[in-house]
């Protein structure tokens, strides 16, 4: 309807004398204001010389030609409010029949095929081998999955892939301390969890040291050296271990957290391709040497001075970062889309890397996109890796889920129902926890309000399209396209926030702000609960319930959809 709407102004406008009209159309906070508010009048009444009252009623006067041919059927009326607004009602039956359509449609409302012929690439998560998997992976797991899921609700091929990081100085502490450790190493009949720890101490030990002795620092730094030449028997299967136990730790978290990669990039490969790729484009001037280091001088460009290979030849992060892209580009040349999502604090980081690769190939460069994204923060402040003191992914989900075990202890359900609906809605709890603000935005986490069955959380969500579930397994409703539904005389606010949807799914995609269906899924669940509360759904001797139970049939749709597109799953009870 929006569209529709918007082609109508357009063509009221031209008759006016405006070409290509630019105007938005919003949905006034206050229903009862409107369906569809829009500001079109007073963006052009200046350039017509003409008051945005005048020029909204002479806009009216030409929509209501159109309304009364039937190009815009669905208007009911076209007010003028304020300083110039042109306000919509929509008619009732409108709503009512799309909400049929929806209960009776294949299931995939929201869904488009306005960008079936894009193919987009979304790298996220980006873990370090030999290092815990912290609670700054998670937020770019969870927001790197749903902003795939967006690209996907508009049609395009979307490849999603991981780049952990397997190589560097960080391997190289790691190894240090597992050499001094060597005789206690866990066994292969130890837990995973226990692997993946004892590398953990490994990696605060070596860092700890490599900061406090010289010696040591000598040793890690010329230990960092043989790794990337595989130039000793002993570190190499060293190496090789601590990356099999990372990588197979990784696997099982992202199962939990609904991701799967279909690509993984590792460090170790791209670091030759980056280290030839600076070394071709030193005659070309993109870089100099500096110092035994060579560079790219940014200050040219408004931007800063980044190290690429250092005095002793290695790759930096930099130069690996030009061989991934690199990679990524010659792995799926039909690429229009390159997102790259980390931490907001590297934002700068990434215009260096993206104004290099535009140099070298504008190709790559121009559609290389980084979205950063803010810190998950508790009262004790920003975690750190180096300190020990790290928040892990899988200790606040245990915590998470801890207390949602409990919240449902009395609860009659099986041992095996509270174990899945407690994974489900800890992870639920999180997931929306992080994508109900804007991306950029820090995260302050209050574990006691993420798990609430009521009011702005992942649970509420959960809990509404679960109670619908429940409402309709009870009562029956028609799925056959023909079946015909009486339909009520007026609507409710639930019917108009449904056939929202799609331009929530829309804006959300475009804008690569998840942020939007969150909002808007709070929206409606708080309606669908309010509508649950004042009517009676089944009721065999109401010509209407089959509307109501089709209206709760296409809330769940809805509901399910926004909540797929945050990587949310809906548990079957809760």
């Amino acid at each position: 309807m929006k569209e529709q709407l918007k082609s109508g102004l357009k063509t009221a406008l031209k008759t006016l004398g405006v070409d290509d009209a630019i105007f938005a159309i919003e949905y006034p906070e206050d229903t009862t204001h409107g369906d569809f508010s829009s500001n079109v009048a007073m963006v052009y009444a200046k350039g017509l010389k003409i008051a945005s009252k005048v020029l909204a009623e002479k806009i009216i006067s030409e929509l209501k030609t159109q309304m009364q041919s039937g190009v815009l059927y669905f208007v009911s009326s076209a007010e003028v409010a304020g300083a110039g607004f042109i306000n919509f009602k929509i008619k009732d039956a409108v709503f009512a029949q799309d909400v049929v359509a929806v209960a009776q449609g294949s299931g995939e409302y929201g869904w488009s095929t306005s960008e079936k012929n894009k193919h987009i690439l979304v790298e996220h998560t980006d873990p370090n081998a030999f290092k815990a998997f912290h609670i700054g992976h998670l937020m770019a797991n969870a927001i790197g999955e749903s902003l795939s899921r967006l690209s996907m609700t508009g049609g395009s091929k979307v490849t999603k892939i991981c780049y952990p990081s397997d190589i560097g100085l960080h391997i190289a502490k790691s190894v240090w301390a597992m050499k001094k450790h060597r005789a206690e190493i866990p066994s292969d009949d130890k837990t995973i969890i226990e692997k993946t720890s004892f590398l953990g101490k490994m990696y605060v030990e070596g860092t700890e040291m490599y900061d406090a002795d010289p010696v040591v620092k000598t040793e890690i730094d010329a230990l960092n050296k043989v790794i990337y030449e595989k130039s000793d028997k002993e570190v190499e299967e060293l190496y090789q271990l601590g990356k099999k136990w990372s990588l197979e730790h990784y696997e099982i978290l992202y199962k939990k957290l609904g991701t799967q990669f279909d690509d993984y990039i590792y460090e170790s490969e791209v670091a030759p391709v980056g280290k030839q790729i600076v070394e071709d484009n030193l005659k070309n001037n993109i870089f100099e040497k500096s110092e035994g280091a060579v560079v790219f001088k940014g200050e040219g460009y408004g931007l800063h001075t980044r190290v690429f290979l250092n005095s002793a030849g290695l790759t930096t992060y930099e130069a690996k970062d030009l061989g991934l892209n690199t990679t990524k580009f010659k792995k799926y040349p039909d690429t229009d889309l390159s997102i790259i999502v980390t931490a907001s604090e590297q934002n700068e980081y990434f215009k260096v890397i993206k104004k290099v690769l535009t140099l070298i190939d504008e190709n790559i460069g121009s559609k290389m996109m980084h979205i950063g994204h803010g810190m998950l923060r508790f009262a004790s402040g920003k975690m750190s890796s180096r300190t020990g003191k790290v928040i892990t992914a899988e200790a606040l989900i245990a915590d998470i889920r801890e207390l949602v075990t409990e919240k449902i202890a009395d609860r009659e359900l099986s041992a095996d129902e509270k174990d899945t609906i407690s994974d489900a809605v800890a992870i639920g709890a999180i997931k929306y926890s992080i994508l109900r603000q804007a991306i950029g935005s820090d995260v302050i986490f209050d574990s006691a309000k993420s798990i609430s069955f009521e009011g702005d959380s992942g649970p509420y969500l959960q809990y509404s399209a679960v109670r619908a579930g429940s409402i309709l397994a009870k009562g029956k409703i028609q799925r056959s396209k023909e079946a015909k539904i009486k339909t009520p005389e007026e609507v409710t606010l639930l019917e108009k926030l449904i056939s929202r949807f799609p331009d929530i799914i829309e804006r959300a995609r475009k804008e690569y702000s998840p942020q939007h269906v969150a909002n808007y899924l709070i929206n409606l669940a708080g309606a669908f609960n309010s509508y649950y509360a004042t009517h009676t759904i089944i009721d065999e001797k109401d010509p209407l319930s089959p509307y109501r139970l089709a209206l709760t049939k296409s809330f769940l749709t809805t509901m399910i959809n926004g909540l797929w597109v945050l990587g949310i799953k809906v548990p079957e009870r809760m």
